[in-house]
């Protein structure tokens, strides 16, 4: 199962912001879903620096296996979960 997060239409509510990403990755633990793909879009960058801080977090780090970037869309990152 794949879960999607654009958060183009609330990439100026800080709040918002990290809402929608404690819950995407709440609903990726609750349905063990594989893999979450998280659309910051292109931009300056900044709103993907602060996804990428937000998943560095401790107790959200142990959340997911890894994360990655993808190389052929800046504006595009994949969380990978492992279920056993």
């Amino acid at each position: 199962m794949k879960l999607k997060l654009d958060l183009h239409d609330i990439f100026n509510r800080g709040h918002d912001i990290d809402r929608a990403l404690r819950g995407i990755m709440d609903e990726a633990v609750a349905k063990k879903a594989t893999m979450v793909e998280i659309i910051p879009g292109k931009g300056s960058g900044q709103l993907k620096k602060r996804v990428l801080r937000f998943l560095d977090q401790k107790e959200i780090k142990q959340l997911y296996h890894r994360v990655e970037k993808d190389s052929k869309n800046f504006g595009r990152l994949f969380v990978h979960f492992r279920w056993k």
